[in-house]
This record gives C-alpha cells, sequence and structure tokens, in this order.
C-alpha cells in the first residue's frame, strides 16, 4: 500500500470506535432536545414552571456539552484529525461542541425567568422570554446532534477507502521479504 494512503487512512478499529461514540452522544443530545418541553399542551408556558426542573435542563446540557467538547479534544490530539477525512470530521465536530455549549446558558436564562415569573408585573414579556430561551436551547441541542450525524456520516463513508486496500500492518513495512532460494545447483 502506499504510505501516503495509510497515513491518510484513520485505523478501522479507531474509526468503530469513534463512530460508536459519537452515536451514543448523539442520541443523548437528541433525546434531551426531543424530551424536554416548556410548553403545555395548550402552547403556553404553564403557570408553575418549576425552576428545579428548568435549571436541571441546564445542568444535563452543560455536561452533555463537556462530553462532546471532551470527545472532539481527544480526536483533535489524534495524528489522524489532521488528514483530508479527519479534519472534516473534526470540523463537524468542532461544530457539535460550540452549538452544544450554548444550550446551558439559554436553558438557565429560562430558569432565571421561571423565578421571576410569579413576581412579574408583565407576565407575558417573561412567558416568552421562556418560551424563545427555552426553544432556542432544545434548538442548540439538535443542531450539535446534527452535526455529530454529519462527522458519524464522514468515518463511514471513510470506513469504505478500508475495502480497497489490503491490511497494512507496521511489521509488513519494516520486515523485508525473506530471500528467494537459489535456483543454481552445485
Amino acid at each position: 500500500m502506499n504510505p501516503d494512503i495509510q497515513r491518510e487512512l484513520i485505523p478501522r478499529d479507531d474509526t468503530l470506535q469513534l463512530i460508536g461514540a459519537l452515536d451514543e452522544m448523539r442520541a443523548k443530545l437528541a433525546g434531551s432536545a426531543e424530551q424536554w418541553h416548556l410548553l403545555d399542551d395548550t402552547g403556553h408556558v404553564p403557570a408553575s414552571a418549576s425552576y428545579a426542573d428548568l435549571i436541571q435542563h441546564s445542568e444535563i446540557a452543560q455536561s452533555l456539552a463537556h462530553g462532546v467538547v471532551q470527545m472532539v479534544a481527544e480526536f483533535a490530539r489524534t495524528p489522524h484529525s489532521t488528514n483530508r477525512a479527519g479534519s472534516t470530521v473534526l470540523t463537524h465536530l468542532a461544530t457539535a461542541a460550540t452549538m452544544s455549549s450554548y444550550a446551558a446558558p439559554h436553558f438557565a436564562d429560562t430558569a432565571e425567568a421561571a423565578l421571576a415569573l410569579p413576581q412579574s408585573r408583565d407576565n407575558q414579556f417573561l412567558e416568552n422570554r421562556m418560551a424563545v430561551h427555552h426553544a432556542t436551547a432544545r434548538a442548540y441541542l439538535r443542531r450539535s446532534s446534527e452535526s455529530l450525524r454529519d462527522a458519524v456520516k464522514e468515518l463511514h463513508a471513510h470506513l469504505d477507502l478500508h475495502r480497497f486496500f489490503p491490511t497494512y500492518t507496521l511489521q509488513e513495512a519494516v520486515t523485508p521479504p525473506p530471500p528467494r532460494p537459489s535456483t543454481r545447483h552445485r
């Protein structure tokens, strides 16, 4: 195998492991975005919006963002992050890290508005603010999930390259072939 091509290939096992980790994180982000709702069945902010529940959304979103950032940092430290496929994957991962990091503050703003709601003279303004912040936070989680999905797609496409090249190990590159037996007889 051409050494240039070998440098471009992310080892199959590493790729599969990364795909598994990204899929797991993608599912958590998408699940949280889908599961966390602020509005009731009538489309209004409930009068008893719970600060504790809303701040927990922020806490979990921050934990998810930390996980995404940690995965991105680990991948960025690998030598594969600089090759063609790796840099494309890293771009998707960087977007996911940014988007997931934006979600927690919006959930915290939603929770803060819930605290002010009972004392407010302008409930409509606070309810609108809460709805906007909460929807924005959920959108950031969805976008982060979509970026992880795109990184996984890129890694699956990269795995297809492995089919076209035989397995190449370091031992094959270092060990010279055994000498051929001589065909001359004495």
